[in-house]
């Protein structure tokens, strides 16, 4: 399953036109994000607002993910206060993985954002979360947060950026985009021993656990004949076939 290292802004003091700070609004998006992640089977941790950028890049560094994703939104530089508009994607120049990502997640913007040709991806080796982590990095401007336009934008618009955003990860994962759904009680229901969790739902994809008759589990999202279940800590996709909701 595609990991994922998702860091909202810790920046506390950035004041939003029309009220809220940056801290404040970027983590209702990541808490709008959330369902779409668990629904498309894409695994996660998240930082918490008393980090800091460089102890979310530690706690990145420190772990194995498919990608690091931060959440932020922009201000205008000294003078122009309020009079600039548009989203920012930016990576790492030279890492093909990251510029893919940004590409994906910036096609998707486009569609949600008001402006859609100043939704821009861009290089940059000024931003330590994209500098400094160990894994593909998108780093996102959503906005100014000056701008009281933007700050609009933001604010009433969380659910239509958390899946645009998402929906962008999915096409760079290359996994099925799932719209949420109520978690479902199950079990597994086979003839057999046990039932195999795969990585991606292809009966030749790797195995990353195995469920036995009965035991329960949580289904989170359904594709095609696929289930994505949880079973304990993990996460992973296993056939509708052998699982019976109760």
């Amino acid at each position: 399953m595609p990991s994922l290292y998702l860091s909202p802004s810790t920046q506390e003091n950035n004041r939003y036109a029309g009220g809220g700070t940056e801290e404040e609004w970027m983590n209702r998006l990541a808490d709008a994000m959330e369902p779409y992640l668990s629904a498309s089977g894409i695994r996660y941790v998240r930082n918490t607002p008393d980090m800091t950028a460089a102890s979310s890049i530690r706690a990145s560094n420190a772990g194995s993910f498919d990608l690091h994703l931060a959440l932020h939104s922009n201000a205008a530089p000294e003078g122009q206060y309020g009079q600039v508009r548009g989203v920012l994607v930016f990576y790492f120049p030279g890492s093909v993985q990251g510029r893919e990502a940004a590409e994906r997640i910036r096609a998707e913007l486009e569609a949600v954002y008001p402006i859609p040709s100043k939704v821009r991806a861009e290089p940059t080796r000024a931003i330590g979360e994209v500098r400094k982590v160990r894994a593909p990095s998108v780093f996102l401007e959503l906005g100014y947060h000056d701008n009281a336009d933007d700050a609009a934008w933001i604010r009433s618009s969380l659910d239509a950026i958390a899946r645009a955003v998402v929906l962008g990860l999915t096409v760079y994962f290359g996994v099925p985009f799932l719209e949420p759904r109520p978690a479902r009680a199950a079990v597994v229901d086979v003839d057999w021993g046990s039932l195999n969790i795969r990585d991606r739902p292809d009966p030749s994809a790797p195995v990353l656990a195995s469920a036995y008759d009965g035991a329960a589990l949580t289904v989170l999202g359904q594709w095609q004949g696929w289930y994505v279940v949880r079973s304990g800590s993990l996460v992973g996709w296993a056939s509708a076939d052998f699982i019976t909701l109760v």
